[in-house]
């Protein structure tokens, strides 16, 4: 039997030696952070990567921020492909996220443009977007002599302390070209492993580019080891700026650039030399954090032993295309974001309040005040869809600035597609497109714009992606998006199965500037709408061709044998004489294509499917007191196809056009509102019989 203070000594001891070794867990992993790496190895050597607390960086899960933290993201992004890569890696991150997110992004001013618009038909909760204008940046580091293919852009990072604002802390920095496959709240969650000093968070480079033996003469600039990837960043902003950053980094790059002539890796090989002279200042991250793919990359070393990875770079100029034996697995993960519908990451997050995205709260409103028994209910609801807008989605180079130039305006779906290349070989002049298109159709039309000699060689079209919402066609959603994009001082509004005459666009600027419509003279151009039945056709290069068609049979004008009301105020057996332009008045039913001004009235978006959509819009301009010129030598012919759902819809349900007369009637009552007693002759169209567009 033990003496009884022999069981108190004993547990005490134990309980001593528990606390040491808890002590000792729970500072491990500090203190095998502070402790710097021997020079010259890799986050990714040996049997494991390195990582805060010194376990594989896939296996030890970091603690998350507080539940609705805001996280702070930089990205630098500047023109139309950049854009795109942005909106790929803001799906990966949106799709993962769990915290409210600050976008800080520093663009030029196409990238500003396509951005802003896209930000705000998303309509995304819970994530705020601040621009910065990259221009007025440019002169703090073009000085550098660059050989990067981002060029002055991606030198931008170095002065992230002082663009971004002074009371900002800390932030992610992100290069455009890298995917999530986690939680970015994870990789906030690393600032808790900065030490007092350590001010920049990097992945170790998966090359041994900074090691000078890649090939003979290679001169990089002074790294630590391999030196560390800037594709992925932690920046504690408020010790850089004690640190007096921008002088560190400038004094570093002018000392260097003494004997190196110029960067390669652009701000990397800035960062790296600091970090050579000032080791300190570096908290290596895990290598699953940044697993670079790039020609020369060792990132197998980091994902053959993790058991996930979690941001996936896509370093080389070559991206997609570059070589290597597990690619096709990263480029899946890839594909898979980029094709994903950004529709289903408008989700809240719950319990963390949050300011609404602008106008979000209106919509609700309007939308629950719907009431989904009604026949109509889907007409309704796709009025007030918000659709997600992504202008110039391809590169586009306006023409310079004409007084009398015009722009082509139109809109298609993905079953017209086959229509642009035609439409690009008869219409030599800008054009602004609306398609709606699905994510995944989206990089369908980009691979066939890539592929087709005709349309890869124009750079004058605008193309603009609405994307995919509800069942119903928004056809002058459609045509808004287009027309509000043009950039000439006139539009001509058709559609684009419709193909013009190949002296069309010439013949459009002489008219304009004859008919003087510069000085003020509100008039609306009429160009004569005719139809073949035949798929394969001869187009005619003249009026003169255009009317043996016409007697012979070959040629009919516009749904003649449908819908004559539709043009017949056009007066084509006039139009057949005629060596001058013509007035015409408007009559019910009246739906030309025309040439106007570009501040024109914008097309009545309740209008969506099949039915009235133009009408609507010649009434308006009609309210508005354009005159009506017909063009002598104008034409236009439609192309046949198959018919579109929503055409189909129009004429077999009798639900579909009552909806339709619905939308006729309280546009009717609008304009009655607007325009008071003038519109009342307007109310005799009530009592016509329906007419198809």
């Amino acid at each position: 039997m033990l003496p009884r203070g022999r069981p108190r000594a004993l547990g005490a001891a134990a309980l001593l030696l528990l606390l040491l070794l808890i002590g000792f867990f729970l500072f491990r992993g500090d203190l095998d952070y502070e402790r710097p790496r021997p020079r010259g190895t890799a986050a990714f050597d040996g049997d494991r990567p390195a990582d805060p607390g010194g376990h594989n960086g896939s296996d030890c899960i970091p603690p998350r921020p507080p539940k609705c933290e805001l996280l702070q993201v930089a990205i630098v992004c500047a023109g139309h492909n950049s854009s795109r890569d942005v909106i790929t890696l803001v799906k990966s991150m949106l799709f993962y996220r769990k915290n409210p997110l600050h976008l800080h992004l520093v663009t030029d001013a196409v990238a500003r443009n396509i951005l802003e618009t896209l930000f705000h038909t998303w309509m995304v909760p819970a994530v705020r977007i601040s621009f910065y204008n990259a221009d007025e940046l440019k002169p703090q580091v073009s000085w550098i002599p660059n050989k990067h293919y981002s060029g002055l852009y991606g030198l931008m990072k170095l002065v992230l302390p002082s663009a971004l604002p002074p009371d900002l802390a800390r932030v992610i920095v992100l290069d455009t070209d890298v995917t999530f496959a986690s939680n970015i709240a994870e990789l906030w969650a690393l600032f808790a492993h900065f030490s007092d000093k350590q001010v920049i968070g990097l992945v170790e480079n998966q090359s041994d580019w900074y090691l000078g033996n890649l090939w003979r003469n290679h001169r990089p600039w002074p790294a630590l080891g391999r030196g560390f990837n800037t594709g992925v960043i932690l920046l504690r902003l408020d010790r850089l700026r004690q640190a007096r950053w921008e002088q560190m980094w400038k004094l570093t790059a002018t000392r260097e650039l003494l004997t190196l002539p110029a960067t390669s890796l652009a701000d990397q090989d800035i960062f790296n030399a600091i970090i050579k002279e000032h080791p300190w200042l570096v908290q290596p991250l895990p290598c699953v954090w940044n697993v670079q793919l790039s020609d020369h990359t060792l990132a197998e070393r980091c994902y053959s032993e993790a058991s996930d990875l979690k941001v996936i770079h896509w370093n080389s100029p070559k991206k997609l295309r570059v070589k290597n034996k597990h690619v096709e697995s990263f480029r899946n993960l890839y594909l898979t974001f980029l094709e994903y519908d950004g529709n289903l990451l408008r989700r809240e997050l719950f319990g963390c309040p949050r300011p609404p995205p602008p106008g979000a709260e209106q919509l609700q409103r309007a939308l629950a005040q719907l009431d989904e028994e009604d026949a109509c209910f889907e007409f309704r609801r796709q009025q007030l869809t918000v659709h997600r807008v992504h202008i110039t989605f391809l590169p586009h180079k306006p023409p310079p600035p004409q007084p009398h130039d015009v722009t082509l305006v139109a809109q298609l779906s993905m079953d017209r597609l086959q229509m642009l290349e035609a439409l690009c070989r008869h219409w030599p002049g800008p054009m602004s497109l609306a398609l709606y298109l699905t994510d995944a159709e989206a990089q369908q039309f980009l691979r066939f714009v890539e592929t087709s000699v005709v349309l890869s060689a124009r750079q004058d079209v605008a193309y603009h992606v609405v994307y995919r919402e509800g069942p119903l066609y928004p056809i002058n959603q459609l045509r808004n998006v287009a027309l509000a994009q043009a950039l000439t001082p006139y539009v001509f509004l058709s559609d684009i199965d419709f193909l013009p005459a190949y002296s069309l666009y010439d013949y459009l600027r002489a008219s304009i500037k004859q008919l003087e419509l510069g000085s003020g003279r509100k008039a609306a151009l009429v160009v004569p709408a005719f139809e073949t039945l035949h798929y394969r056709f001869s187009f005619p290069r003249s009026k003169a061709e255009l009317l043996a068609l016409l007697d012979a049979g070959s040629l009919h004008t516009f749904r003649y044998h449908e819908w004559p009301r539709g043009h017949a105020p056009t007066d084509y057996a006039r139009w057949r004489e005629a060596q001058a332009p013509y007035h015409v008045q408007w009559a019910a039913d009246y739906e030309p294509y025309v040439v106007v001004p570009r501040d024109c009235p914008r097309y009545d978006p309740r209008f969506v499917g099949f039915g009235w959509n133009k009408v609507a819009h010649v009434v308006e301009l009609d309210a508005q007191e354009y005159e009506l010129l017909v063009l002598p030598e104008a034409f236009v012919i439609h192309l046949p196809h198959a018919p579109s759902l929503d055409i189909s819809s129009f004429r077999s349900s009798p639900t579909y056009r009552d909806c339709l007369q619905a939308l006729k009637d309280e546009f009717h009552q609008d304009l009655s509102r607007r325009y008071g007693a003038a519109a009342l002759k307007y109310l005799t169209a009530l009592q016509q019989p329906r007419g198809p567009t």
